[in-house]
């Protein structure tokens, strides 16, 4: 079986597992469904690459024993949560105040998307917590293989990952270009983003 032989206790598990982790909401799919609708297609896979480099970024830093780091020192966590917190009431609340016809939260050109992405998934206790806590737990210590056993599970992450927010993208698309005749249900639209974005950003800070 493919699990054991790379040293994944259980690969199909681990698959299963990080598609609940995808489907779970939070900051990164609303970066994904946000970007998509103010950059179509091309901002939105924008934002699902940053999503995966910020994915990537978080599952070597664990490998690189963060993680021992982390639980030494809990401060540290702390105030990663209060960075994640702020951020995202920061985006949230300029979505709130935004008037029609201001330029958007989100510039319309795919790196910006990638950037953003890429902070919210960095700032994202959800996202820390799996890869410095939940991941180890599918590394099989007995038929481990180093960096192969870790190279397989990152390129697995990558991979659903990108499915996931391809097919995220594609029918936020589909969605978007039946509202864009509307600019009052997009404004609409734009507020309840900011009030998830500052709704987010309460929870990580209550949640510390």
């Amino acid at each position: 079986m493919l699990g054991s032989f790379v040293g994944v206790a259980d690969y199909g598990a681990f698959v299963f597992a990080i598609i609940i982790f995808l489907l779970i909401p939070g900051p990164g799919n609303l970066a994904l469904i946000t970007s998509t609708s103010k950059g179509g297609i091309a901002g939105g896979l924008g934002a699902t690459l940053g999503v995966i480099a910020g994915d990537q970024v978080l599952l070597w830093a664990a490998v690189a024993g963060v993680s021992a780091v982390m639980a030494a020192y809990p401060t540290a966590f702390s105030a990663v949560q209060w960075l994640g917190a702020a951020y995202l009431a920061w985006l949230g609340i300029k979505m709130l105040i935004a008037k029609p016809g201001d330029a958007p939260i989100l510039q319309i050109r795919p790196r910006h998307y990638f950037r953003q992405a890429v902070l919210i998934t960095l700032l994202n206790p959800k996202a820390i917590v799996f890869y410095m806590a939940f991941f180890p737990l599918f590394v099989d210590p007995a038929q481990h293989q180093g960096l192969k056993t870790f190279g397989v599970m990152a390129a697995t992450i990558a991979f659903l990952t990108f499915l996931y927010g391809l097919v995220a993208v594609l029918l936020t698309h589909f969605l978007a270009e039946r509202i864009k005749a509307n600019p009052q249900i997009s404004s609409a639209l734009g507020k309840l983003a900011g009030v998830f974005l500052v709704g987010f950003g309460i929870k990580l800070a209550i949640s510390k």
